[in-house]
This record gives structure tokens, C-alpha cells and sequence, in this order.
């Protein structure tokens, strides 16, 4: 007799052990009122009494496929984003949301798109940590009261019309062009500068124009085939005059 009561106990007692992985915390419910939370490691929990969840606190990782915003200068994109959450009261996330997995998904697709539609087009190509930043905040405030905090958002992919590619490639190819002739303007002034200063120079020194000159023909009368004419100064013509009356 007594064998067969200590026999249904120990059954019972087995039966009541749930364990709590270290990753995990339990909710506990009584007669269907909320009774505690359950800690990593062996709880017990009452059969027909008592019922509880588990639930996962480590981080998750949420893909929010794409979404169709319209920017703030009336510009379709595509943009999808990765969301890193992890819960931060197990008691909250079931209490306080019907499926807290389900309800952060769809805040994040709806959020997403409505911070995509308060910049402009330049400004999210150039600055997504600051629209994913401010993704994050409106997050992280919206799901405090689920117990969820958020901890990264990352814009992964912004997709553009075909035709808007095809506007910015000519944007970009037109700075190069401006870019281009500026770099060959300021080329042109330094070349000119030191032509002025080269031009001071022989100036200021007899005779250094005429050997400059006869440097240039030189020069040019390596290629035989070239038939060269060149203005001679009557100085030196004089100065050959001379030579030859002598």
C-alpha cells in the first residue's frame, strides 16, 4: 500500500521537474493567473495546476524584407533592413503582446518606411547610420512597454528605379567633368606662372633669349625631314656683318 503511494509521489514529483535552459526564463501561471518567473535551472511546476513559457532572452535577429517608401523629394525606393532585439522582461513579452516576435516585425516594417518618407533621397544614400540610428529609437521606444529592448538596426539594401540610376550616373559624370576642368584650369595658371617667371629670367640676362632660341632649333632639327624657318635678330646679324668685314 504505502509502496504504491510513495511509488505515485516520486512519479508526480519527476513529472512536476521542468528545466530552464541558460539561455531561457519561464513564465509560471496558477489557475491561469501570471505567479512568477522561473530562473535557469530545475523548477517545479504543479500538473493541471500549474502551466508555464519558456522564453528565449538571447538576441534574435529580424529580416524585414523590402519595403516601397517614397522619400521626402518624391523618390521610390526599395529598402530592407536587419533588426537585433532581445527581450528584457520575459514577464512583459507575454503579458504585455499577444506575439511579441510577430508585433516587432510589423512595427519594424512600418517604422522603416516612415523614416524613409521623412528624408530626402541624397541624405539616405549618404547618411544610413543616422536613418538607421533613428529607425532604432523609434523602435526601441515603441516596444519598451513589450519588455523588448533593440539593439542595432541595419539598412541592408536601397533599391532605385532604373531611371533614377540612370539620373544619378549623368550626376556623377558631370562632377568628374567639373572636376576635370577645374584640375585643368589650375594647371594652366601654374604652367602660365612659370612661363612668366621663366620669361623674367632670360630677360634680365644678356644673350640668354638667343640661346634659348638656338637650344629650340637644335631641338627641332633632329628630324631631318622638317624644313625649319626662323626670325633671326638683327643684333646678331650685325654682329655677323662685323665679323665678316673683318
Amino acid at each position: 500500500m504505502w509502496g504504491y503511494i510513495i511509488f505515485i509521489l516520486v512519479v508526480l514529483i519527476l513529472s512536476s521537474i521542468r528545466q530552464i535552459n541558460q539561455y531561457e526564463n519561464g513564465i509560471l501561471f496558477t489557475f491561469g493567473k501570471f505567479s512568477g518567473t522561473m530562473k535557469p535551472g530545475w523548477n517545479i511546476v504543479l500538473p493541471i495546476v500549474q502551466f508555464y513559457q519558456k522564453i528565449d532572452m538571447r538576441v534574435k535577429a529580424v529580416d524585414v524584407p523590402d519595403q516601397e517608401a517614397i522619400t521626402r523629394d518624391n523618390i521610390s525606393v526599395k529598402v530592407n533592413a536587419v533588426i537585433y532585439y532581445k527581450v528584457s522582461s520575459a514577464e512583459k513579452a507575454i503579458l504585455a503582446v499577444e506575439n511579441f516576435y510577430y508585433a516587432i516585425s510589423q512595427l519594424a516594417q512600418t517604422t522603416m518606411r516612415n523614416a524613409v518618407g521623412q528624408v530626402e533621397l541624397d541624405e539616405l544614400l549618404s547618411q544610413r547610420d543616422k536613418v538607421s540610428e533613428n529607425i532604432r529609437t523609434i523602435i526601441d521606444q515603441a516596444s519598451d512597454p513589450w519588455g523588448i529592448k533593440v539593439d542595432n538596426v541595419e539598412l541592408k539594401d536601397i533599391t532605385l528605379p532604373e531611371e533614377m540610376k540612370r539620373v544619378i550616373g549623368k550626376q556623377a559624370e558631370a562632377e568628374r567633368e567639373k572636376r576635370a576642368v577645374i584640375i585643368k584650369a589650375e594647371g594652366e595658371v601654374v604652367a602660365a606662372d612659370n612661363m612668366a617667371k621663366a620669361a623674367q629670367i632670360l630677360s634680365s640676362s644678356g644673350g640668354a633669349l638667343h640661346l634659348r632660341t638656338l637650344q629650340s632649333i637644335n631641338d627641332v632639327s633632329s628630324d631631318q625631314s622638317n624644313t625649319v624657318i626662323f626670325a633671326i635678330p638683327l643684333e646678331i646679324l650685325r654682329a655677323f656683318e662685323k665679323l665678316g668685314k673683318q
